[in-house]
């Protein structure tokens, strides 16, 4: 294989694995953003910041503050959807852009129930650390964020179930 082949080659596979960096990403946040599979995700300096939501620098204080989403109720249940990926690679470094539809269950401080909807987009980089790939930073922009379901209308849909 030509040296110019492998090295394209090379650059499809980095871009699957980011891929798939994300997929697991979106998939623990899934999981009551679980702590333990969300920081094996990001490097030790790694930085993590939501426009609604606030800055986290370094590995345990992503893991901290994404974790404390799940224990508190403020998102109790989600569905992370990312699509539209431009993922740039450069060596062992590289940068994707991504969008972003998040639909979640949320408790209210007075123990209610909201279903809501965020649009948005993400911008990341990345670093291949010991093998493979993980976040250097992430910063999610939410443009919009609205109810998509009120609570009423769950309460009619269980009562007719």
């Amino acid at each position: 294989m030509s040296d110019h082949l492998a090295e394209r080659l090379q650059v499809l596979e980095d871009i699957e694995a980011i891929r798939k960096l994300k997929a697991l990403y979106c998939a623990a946040c899934d999981d009551d953003h679980n702590p333990d599979k969300l920081g094996e995700l990001f490097a030790e300096d790694a930085v993590w910041e939501a426009s609604s939501m606030g800055k986290a620098e370094g590995r345990v204080a992503i893991q901290k503050m994404l974790g404390d989403l799940g224990k508190s109720g403020v998102i109790r249940n989600s569905a992370h959807n990312v699509f539209n990926p431009i993922i740039e690679v450069d060596g062992d470094t590289a940068s994707g852009h991504w969008r972003l539809i998040m639909l979640y269950t949320g408790i209210y401080p007075n123990g209610e129930l909201h279903y809501s909807r965020i649009i948005g987009w993400y911008n990341e980089r990345y670093a291949r650390i010991d093998g493979r790939w993980q976040f250097t930073s992430l910063y999610c922009e939410v443009e919009e964020a609205a109810p998509y379901r009120l609570a009423e209308d769950q309460s009619a849909a269980e009562t007719s179930a």
